[in-house]
């Protein structure tokens, strides 16, 4: 089956005009020119989208509620464990004992228990989101041990302190809704944590573009792991779950201050895009997502977005006109043109 449109953007390649997504099993067979593509593979169907069709956009940090316009990947956060099977992407447990003893007689137990017994159809992890530092130690010690991803919130410790509990690593990746000094950037960059910048994202335009230009690996979150309201509104007047939006936020914010990145618009579609499968681990590898290439599973957004500069346009917050998990379509807003390959 193939995918076309005016524009594809791989993330991990340039942008084709006129392009198309082969795909086959649910994963990425090749992307490259519709005219090309067409004449070397044996297309039963094809279907034809208007606008831009973009690697599905991963959020990094949110609630376990319907996905944003675009996002086929998340990192969600679940209070019960028997909330983690069903949700895309990989499920983080929630480790938020008050003090050791809480974490000792009970908690401690619960969550292994979670570990190994729930049905899960998704890779999980665990949301360290305990202010015992003796705790924070024992989740990451449990992470480790049973090789599972750490989502930590800057809002409850500094990065020093999740690096002094051996938290921070590859395999964690960090909720930020605050500005960072430039010693925690660099700590964080060390690690090779990647940073989720959360709401309200457009007040730290500074920062992020700090972590930009100094290397730090970059993702975007919609909700902030910390104590506010899943639906608490977004400064940057985006809905929820609205990547491009907090993205469009940070851009806006940044101009008004006078600062300048280059690429930047790039760089923040990056974010939304293949930075958030670094942070969860799916970033490498078949089935990989993030990006649109041979092997990939075939994740995918549709916008309504034209224009000479791709990543401008989907800046500017253009519809979603459809999301494709693993080959099959999960959403429209229009309708596609089917067409005789």
């Amino acid at each position: 089956m193939a995918h076309s449109a005016p524009l594809v953007l791989p993330i991990c390649a340039e942008p084709v005009r006129d392009g198309t997504v082969v795909i086959r099993g649910g994963r990425v067979l090749q992307v490259g020119s519709r005219a090309e593509l067409l004449s070397r593979f044996r297309v039963a169907e094809e279907v034809r989208w208007p606008g831009m069709i973009v690697a599905g956009l991963v959020d990094a940090c949110c609630a376990p509620t319907a996905p944003g316009p675009g996002v086929t990947t998340r990192a969600a956060v679940v209070a019960d464990p028997a909330d983690l099977a069903g949700v895309p992407g990989v499920s983080y447990v929630e480790a938020s004992s008050a003090g050791e003893q809480e974490w000792e007689d009970h908690d401690r137990d619960a969550l292994i228990t979670a570990l190994r017994e729930v049905d899960r159809p998704c890779p999980v992890g665990i949301a360290a989101r305990t202010r015992d530092p003796h705790v924070l130690e024992d989740v990451a010690v449990l992470a480790r041990t049973f090789g599972l991803r750490l989502l930590a919130g800057l809002d409850r410790h500094s990065p020093m302190a999740l690096d002094e509990a051996g938290a921070l690593g590859p395999h964690c990746h960090v909720a930020c809704a605050r500005p960072l000094d430039p010693g925690e950037r660099k700590l964080l960059r060390l690690r090779r944590s990647v940073v989720a910048i959360c709401p309200p994202g457009q007040e730290q335009a500074a920062d992020v573009l700090a972590l930009l230009e100094e290397g730090n690996r970059l993702a975007l979150g919609s909700h902030a792991l910390d104590d506010h309201a899943p639906d608490s509104p977004d400064p940057a007047g985006a809905g929820p779950g609205d990547l491009l939006g907090l993205a469009a936020g940070v851009r806006r914010r940044a101009r008004e201050l006078g600062l300048r990145v280059r690429g930047l618009d790039r760089r923040l579609v990056e974010a939304a895009t293949l930075g958030g499968a670094r942070a969860l681990g799916l970033d490498a590898g078949p089935g990989r997502i993030g990006s649109l290439g041979p092997g990939s599973r075939a994740d995918f957004a549709v916008f309504d977005a034209r224009g000479r500069y791709p990543y401008s346009a989907l800046l500017a917050r253009p519809p979603c006109l459809a999301t494709v998990v693993g080959g099959a379509v999960t959403g429209t807003g229009r309708p596609p043109r089917r067409a005789d390959p």
